[in-house]
């Protein structure tokens, strides 16, 4: 009987395990103040049309209860746009 020729396989050559090149720290700092200006940015897209809402109920309720006159609230909506600006 004969015996089985065993192949000699090919030696694969090992490639280098390692870290990915570092980023510098500017450029990690300036990732992370990405990341914190996109949360703030999201949550302000969140408040901003609540309290709009809170607002126009309230100025709602100003005019109903007759403690304030339309002409008033226009006067404090310019006041407001002068601080603003």
């Amino acid at each position: 009987m004969r015996s089985k020729r065993t192949v000699p396989r090919k030696r694969v050559s090992k490639r280098k395990v390692g870290r990915s090149p570092k980023r510098s720290a500017a450029l990690r700092a300036e990732s992370g103040i990405r990341s914190q200006l996109l949360d703030l940015r999201e949550q302000v897209d969140i408040v901003l049309p609540e309290m709009t809402a809170r607002v126009a109920a309230l100025e709602h309720l100003l005019l109903e209860l007759t403690l304030c006159t339309r002409d008033d609230l226009r006067r404090a909506r310019e006041f407001v746009r002068m601080q603003e600006a």
